[in-house]
């Protein structure tokens, strides 16, 4: 009997270290943009925290240029270890030089991965954390990015022109860090509201932020951080999120603050997309019935 059960835990745990290589790239519809408005692809990348040897990884990301997006947004967590940024702008170097982007920064980007019990995150609930100086190159990694006419949304407003069409930002620094200051308006920037589409993006979906973007009159709210949940149940979907949004906005498309905004109750939401990312601590290699992702977004006419 005790032997059948340790068989049983040895083969999930082989598969769901096996998960973490079926990467997988999930199609969403979000009708958002002004009637008679062509479609706007955007690619929505997060979590990748890479480590110089994921030679498989590195390659999937290096293929989602293939998808032809007119626009990519980073949600951040995208390295795992100290020399992981060459590797990183390598994988993604054909986004980089093909397409306009906008990026935040996530704790990983700031912080090398420690050792820690997974299983914390089953009785706590994780709220913002500070800590010392960063020892990872994320002054480097947003350099690199911005240098490739990436938009850095860390703490700031900005807009990038996609094919002739103005797409306006509104994003934060790490939440779960407690580094976000959301950005007010300034005077000095064009008329968001002749913007196309309006943005807000931030690393990890805490509650204070996404109602700040919500408020703020977003169009729709791109976050990452969650991981689905990482390890999940069958047919009823994460336990964790490891932060104060709700289990069944862990991954996917949903409403903020309330329902879908095409649910005959939500008119009063925005659209909120949480990316379940492509990756995983390095000391926690394991997804279950939560592959790794990105997600191409396609705005279409409401």
């Amino acid at each position: 009997m005790l032997g059948g059960i340790v068989s049983v835990a040895a083969a999930g745990l082989a598969y769901a270290h096996l998960e973490t290589k079926l990467f997988t790239v999930r199609h969403v519809t979000v009708p958002a943009l002004p009637a008679g408005e062509r479609d706007l692809r955007v690619l929505h990348v997060s979590d990748l925290h890479l480590t110089p040897t994921q030679h498989r990884k590195i390659a999937w990301v290096r293929s989602l240029a293939a998808l032809e997006p007119d626009l990519v947004i980073d949600t951040g967590d995208n390295l795992a270890h100290r020399e992981a940024l060459g590797p990183l702008l390598h994988a993604l170097g054909p986004l980089l030089e093909q397409a306009p982007g906008a990026f935040v920064m996530g704790s990983n980007d700031y912080y090398a991965p420690k050792p820690k019990n997974p299983a914390r995150y089953l009785w706590t609930r994780s709220g913002p954390r500070t800590r010392s100086a960063p020892n990872l190159p994320a002054a480097e990694l947003a350099a690199a990015m911005s240098g490739a006419g990436w938009a850095d949304l860390t703490n700031r407003r900005d807009a990038v022109v996609v094919d002739g069409r103005r797409i306006a930002f509104a994003g934060v620094d790490d939440p779960h860090l407690g580094l976000d200051d959301f950005p007010a308006p300034s005077p000095a920037q064009d008329d968001e509201g002749e913007a196309l589409l309006r943005l807000g993006v931030t690393h990890a979906p805490y509650t204070r932020v996404l109602d700040q973007m919500y408020a703020d009159g977003a169009d729709a709210i791109i976050a990452g951080h969650t991981h689905g949940g990482q390890l999940c149940v069958p047919f009823y979907g994460a336990l964790v999120t490891n932060c104060d949004i709700d289990q069944r906005r862990a991954k996917g498309l949903h409403g903020w603050p309330g329902a879908r905004p095409d649910a005959p109750d939500g008119g009063d939401s925005t659209w909120l997309h949480v990316s379940a990312g492509a990756g995983t601590s390095p000391y926690a290699p394991v997804r279950f019935a939560c592959r790794p992702e990105a997600t191409l977004i396609t705005f279409t006419a409401r």
